[in-house]
């Protein structure tokens, strides 16, 4: 790397950059020096991470086709940001139907999507009778019955990979509905306990307590699950909050080797929210924490920022990510509805000018993909029927489970 560049950090951060570009995990104190990043640091570090994920990775930047399927936009928590959840007065309350569920997964299907994505809110019926009966109506007693159930027949029916994101779980639902899905995923968001105290953007959503976030996600590897997560950026907390988020999250990937990609999601300000005046992080803030999450989870991780978030996408490419995550033909992001999605092929030609082959990956990641320990057995041959020699997607439509005759 050109010594110029780095010769624009000052020795606390030029010790923790030249330990990752010669290979070295960092310190969890190395690591928080970064956060102290400023002027024309920034770009140094950009500049760092580039090379870094360079050196580990092809020079292929991935993303997943998929459907959006917002499950029930009912939720037991509150958070001040959010406007994906309603209460059930609400006209814009809704759980899917089964029919609802399976028209999507096929509309999705012939469009080519592979991925699933299942997001709802945190146990419903925990707060609102009304959805308990729904869920009656549908066969079941618990939101969790049902999405595995929903997992179970999209995958079934229409080939589709299911991912769901579905809050905090215990071990058993955690197993249960790895017998139907390909990977699962829920954000850190914040190791801040701050940002639960009064006033703070989760003080109504106990399940956004860090502890017992990280303490789902050390579930999902113990249990085998390829698991994404990531941190969200611009809710209250600082720089060094940010970076002990990553080191939580590297210390789980550590233990259990699960993790399979880091999202660095930006705050994006809602009309008609508590939050709606607070200010966002800008392009430069969400490139160095993009930087620094390369930097302190090492070359071989999968570093995400969503294209649709960011009016100016592209620089990201420069700090060392390399996906984009899932983009979708048909259905909008339900939890940014303001932000569509970037056309594919101008995030083809966008990665081409920058040196990178835009590939379709599944929602299961090559190395996951490649290890029968990852995957359940009923899963697996879903799964691989979609993968090309390099565990990515083949341009292919997924097929409905056929079933032959005795």
């Amino acid at each position: 790397m050109d010594q110029g560049v780095l010769s624009a950090l000052r020795p606390p951060l030029r010790a923790p950059v030249e330990a990752a570009l010669e290979g070295r995990r960092l310190s969890a104190d190395q690591a928080l020096a970064l956060a102290d990043a400023r002027g024309a640091e920034h770009p140094a570090l950009w500049a760092a991470a580039a090379v870094l994920r360079d050196r580990g990775r092809s020079p292929v930047v991935t993303y997943s086709r998929k459907v959006f399927i917002p499950l029930t936009n009912l939720c037991r928590d509150i958070c001040s940001y959010c406007t994906f959840a309603h209460t059930d007065d609400d006209p814009r309350a809704h759980t899917m139907s089964p029919d609802e569920v399976l028209a999507v997964a096929e509309a999705g299907r012939q469009l080519g999507c592979k991925e699933a994505l299942f997001t709802l809110g945190d146990r419903p019926e925990a707060r609102f009778a009304s959805h308990k009966a729904a869920l009656r109506r549908f066969g079941h007693e618990t939101t969790q019955s049902y999405l595995a159930a929903m997992c179970a027949m999209v995958l079934e029916k229409t080939g589709l990979l299911p991912h769901p994101n579905a809050g905090i779980l215990g071990r058993r639902e955690l197993s249960e509905l790895r017998e139907v899905s390909a990977s699962q995923g829920m954000m850190l968001e914040s190791v801040s306990e701050r940002l639960c105290g009064p006033g703070g953007p989760h003080e109504h959503a106990p399940d956004k307590r860090p502890a017992t976030r990280l303490a789902m996600i050390r579930r999902a590897g113990e249990l085998r699950i390829p698991f994404t997560s990531g941190i969200l950026i611009g809710i209250g907390e600082t720089e060094r909050e940010r970076v002990e988020a990553l080191l939580a999250l590297r210390d789980l990937h550590d233990a259990h080797g699960h993790i399979q990609e880091v999202i660095v999601q930006n705050f994006r300000a809602k009309p008609n929210t508590p939050m709606a005046a607070a200010g966002e992080p800008g392009l430069v803030e969400l490139m160095t924490t993009c930087a620094i999450a390369r930097l302190v989870m090492g070359p071989a991780m999968s570093i995400q920022a969503p294209p649709n978030l960011s009016a100016d996408y592209g620089p990201l490419l420069l700090s060392g990510i390399n996906d984009w995550g899932g983009v979708s033909p048909l259905t909008p992001d339900f939890v940014n509805p303001e932000a569509p999605w970037p056309d594919i092929e101008g995030l083809r030609a966008l990665c081409a000018d920058a040196g990178y082959e835009l590939r379709e990956r599944l929602t299961i990641y090559p190395e996951y993909l490649a290890d029968d320990d990852f995957i359940d057995p009923g899963v697996r041959p879903r799964v691989r029927a979609l993968a090309d020699e390099q565990g990515l997607a083949r341009d292919v439509s997924p097929e409905p489970l056929v079933e032959v005759a005795a």
